[in-house]
């Protein structure tokens, strides 16, 4: 929109130009010839101004024979082969640079004849001409190379947020797997025992009729569960139990087995709830992974700490490795420990400190 205004704008100071010219023309009585050439030339250089982007190749066309005809200004036709090879592709600029010099040379030698001037013109003009389509070729490749730039730039930005976005659907997975795996336990549970309040034959009827109840609310819920959970996540074959904070030291020695360094410090009074102990497992294998691949070598401290009044906090530290091999990453293991911390009600920090280390706490509420 503001190219277009600028156009105008400048279509408007060159017809007031040509109207200027045309009125001086007239008042000094030159005569029709030169009436038609500041016409002409007026016509040129606003359609110049007008179209030299949307339709470079008709005006080119139109100006190469006014230009031979009328003696057009000295630069419209220069101008119109530059707007050619700058807003077309390179075979169309060539093509119409070529169609101009034969002209040139056609015009220049019906005029001048084999002459020394008719070959000094035509050598200079041809090649004025040939530079300034090459220079025009030039800043339309460079115009090409940023656009290109910037397209890769928009879609790997997109790729980023499409893979953080599919680390949290991953990690909402994971987790609604967890759910299914402990509720259905809990639901069975409780089918059970009120199955077994429902066939003694000393409770009275009214507790043997609540016991049914109970036990069939119990499966119509377990089935429910699973129809919501199944429609979160893949079917995933899966029949380990869920880690619990006492799997914690044998993570860790898994990660020296493989030849880490890693130091563990587990300090949690009182029995802590499987669903938060889940929760601090996942958080340190994921921050273990990180450190393996963006700090290979480094020594790792880990340390679990809390109580039931203050709640559980994890802390993951490494240094930063400055020039190592550094494994790839998508960068979706933080996020996916984001959404973990945020769905368990947490607070979740992370970053470089200034010491040269890179820390991560996290913060679980101490909740059944």
């Amino acid at each position: 929109m503001r190219h277009r205004l600028l156009e105008g704008v400048l279509a408007v100071v060159a017809m007031l130009l040509g109207s200027f010219f045309l009125w001086t023309s007239i008042s000094e009585g030159d005569g029709w010839p030169i009436l038609v050439e500041v016409v002409a030339g007026a016509v040129a250089v606003t359609a110049l101004l007008l179209l030299r982007r949307s339709r470079p190749v008709t005006l080119a066309f139109l100006l190469i024979p006014m230009g031979l005809v009328f003696g057009l200004p000295m630069g419209a036709t220069p101008i119109a082969l530059f707007a050619v090879a700058l807003h077309r592709p390179a075979r169309i600029a060539a093509g119409m640079t070529a169609l101009h010099s034969l002209s040139l040379t056609g015009f220049y030698l019906a005029v001048l004849g084999p002459t020394r001037l008719f070959y000094e013109s035509v050598t200079f003009l041809v090649l004025l001409h040939v530079i300034l389509v090459a220079v025009a070729m030039l800043v339309r490749s460079q115009r090409q190379l940023v656009h290109s730039w910037s397209e890769r730039a928009r879609q790997a930005e997109q790729g980023q947020q499409l893979r953080i976005e599919q680390a949290r659907l991953a990690e909402r997975e994971r987790i609604a797997r967890e759910m299914h795996d402990v509720l259905a336990h809990r639901i069975s549970l409780l089918a059970v025992h009120a199955g077994a309040l429902e066939v003694r034959r000393d409770a009275p009827d009214t507790e043997r009729e609540a016991a049914g109840v109970i036990r069939q609310s119990a499966f119509e819920a377990l089935e429910e569960l699973r129809g919501v959970i199944g429609m979160l996540r893949e079917p995933v074959v899966d029949d380990r139990p869920q880690p619990t904070l006492a799997d914690v030291p044998a993570l860790v020695d898994q990660s020296r087995d493989a030849g880490e360094q890693v130091d563990l410090d587990l300090d949690a009074t009182g029995p802590v709830p499987a669903g938060v102990g889940r929760h601090a497992y996942r958080i340190v294998q994921e921050a273990l992974t990180n450190a393996r691949k963006h700090a290979p070598g480094a020594r790792v401290r880990v340390a679990v700490t809390g109580h039931a009044e203050q709640g559980l906090v994890v802390e993951v530290g490494n240094p930063l490795v400055a020039g190592g091999p550094v494994l790839p990453g998508a960068g979706a293991g933080l996020v996916g420990i984001g959404e973990r911390v945020q769905l368990a009600g947490g607070r979740l920090e992370h970053g470089p400190t200034t010491t040269g280390e890179f820390h991560l706490r996290a913060w679980l509420p101490w909740t059944p």
